[in-house]
């Protein structure tokens, strides 16, 4: 269920910054399990379920607070600041 979340306002039109995978997951050689597009700017991370959790430790270190799946088929979007669905 998605509640009213103060930080909708962060959300830019943003492009991937790297369509094929996760950007640091990529660097390393790292796997992921699915992706997080940053609506602030563009970063693509991995989600809490792979091993190194790079789109919430995106959030934390740069202060970006909401994210959409990107995964094929999924319009969902995530505030880490409020921890619900927008």
């Amino acid at each position: 269920m998605a509640i009213d979340c103060p930080h909708v306002d962060q959300i830019q039109p943003v492009e991937p910054r790297t369509p094929a995978g996760c950007e640091e997951c990529l660097q390393s050689g790292s796997r992921w399990v699915h992706l997080r597009l940053c609506l602030s700017c563009g970063h693509v991370g991995c989600c809490d379920s792979s091993p190194n959790r790079h789109a919430s430790a995106h959030a934390r270190e740069t202060g970006h607070p909401i994210v959409r799946s990107f995964q094929p088929g999924e319009e969902w979007r995530w505030c880490y600041v409020d921890e619900t669905f927008v």
